[in-house]
């Protein structure tokens, strides 16, 4: 079985370190792989780090990422995602609502031929109006958005393949869009129902405030998807539907002045044709101007606008079989997710 990183992002939860660390290696020692754990300390001013400390002093399974101070549960399990070293990665919370004993029949499922298995907090022991009911919109939004269908997008406990972690690029708050961000890369998902548990100590982080940043995030990650390769497409098409527009009312009004002498000087409609041809010009320069930026992104980079699952070749000549070696040796079968 391959071994297992799991990423735990730590924010002032002193009282749930211990048992959430006493749950997650109980459940790695019963699958009997090799497994790491990885707390990400997110400027935690409660002791959090103290804890975190004393018990990765005493386990050399365990590992502490401290953060200088809060950048947020995205930076979090970003820089656990990057810090990982085995070939499978959990994702899941600290505050013990995310049930462990889920992670060995995430595996499982990740290893009928998946690369990200996101659990469905499908019994959530949320507030309904608060948690639950804005949680269910936004995951109705992201769904229709983004073409992946899930339930519930908010679940940090996700199961996934650790070329796939660290091929996605997480800013600002988009973790809840790992999902989608993988689709994007060819990932094969799957969504399996998980049993969610009722918050004991401390307090919750997330509120109905953070609705608002949802929104926004999406039509962010909306962008990326679609058209971060190909910006001309989109700010092009409304640059030239606003110009035809313009042209087109300026076409009417030019023929009822000429010949049904209607005079055009004090009609409104005349100041919005133009005004929609110049607003068209500018959303073409806008994407001419984020084509040249896109292609400097990607050139600089040396950044591939494709994505390889695996390459396949039969060895070569007095190469051992299974024996790791260059890009066109065989019998190793490579997955390789570049974002």
């Amino acid at each position: 079985m391959d071994r297992v990183s799991v990423i735990v992002p730590i924010y002032n939860e002193r009282q749930n370190i211990d048992p959430c660390y006493r749950e997650v290696t109980s459940v790695m020692e019963r699958m009997g792989c090799g497994y790491e754990i990885v707390f990400v300390d997110d400027g935690s001013s409660d002791g959090s780090l103290e804890v975190l400390s004393g018990i990765a002093a005493n386990d050399p399974n365990v590992r502490v990422i401290e953060f200088r101070r809060n950048f947020g549960q995205t930076a979090a399990l970003a820089a656990g995602f990057q810090h990982a070293r085995y070939e499978i990665v959990v994702a899941m919370d600290g505050d013990l609502q995310n049930d462990p004993a889920e992670i060995p029949r995430m595996v499982a499922k990740l290893e009928e031929g998946y690369d990200l298995v996101a659990g469905w907090r499908k019994d959530r022991k949320d507030k309904f109006f608060s948690r639950r009911l804005p949680s269910m919109i936004a995951n109705w939004l992201i769904s229709k958005s983004t073409k992946v269908q899930l339930h519930d997008y908010g679940c940090t406990l996700k199961v996934m393949r650790a070329e796939v972690a660290k091929g996605i690029r997480l800013y600002g708050e988009m973790h809840r869009f790992i999902p989608a961000l993988a689709d994007q890369v060819g990932a094969r998902i799957a969504e399996l129902p998980v049993n969610h548990r009722e918050r004991k100590f401390g307090k919750s982080k997330y509120g109905i405030s953070r609705t608002l940043r949802v929104i926004l995030d999406l039509i962010t990650v909306k962008f990326l998807l679609g058209y971060s390769k190909r910006p001309i497409h989109l700010f092009g098409t409304i640059g030239l539907l606003s110009s035809a527009a313009g042209t087109i009312t300026l076409a009417i009004l030019t023929y009822q002045r000429l010949f049904q002498h209607v005079p055009m000087g004090n009609r409104p409609l005349l100041a919005l044709g133009v005004m929609l041809i110049i607003i068209g010009l500018q959303f073409l320069v806008f994407g001419l101007l984020a084509e040249v930026l896109a292609r400097t992104y990607y050139e600089s980079q040396d950044k591939p606008v494709y994505v390889v699952r695996r390459i396949i070749a039969s060895a070569p000549e007095g190469t051992p079989n299974g024996e790791a070696g260059h890009d066109e040796s065989g019998g190793k079968l490579r997955r390789m997710f570049v974002n």
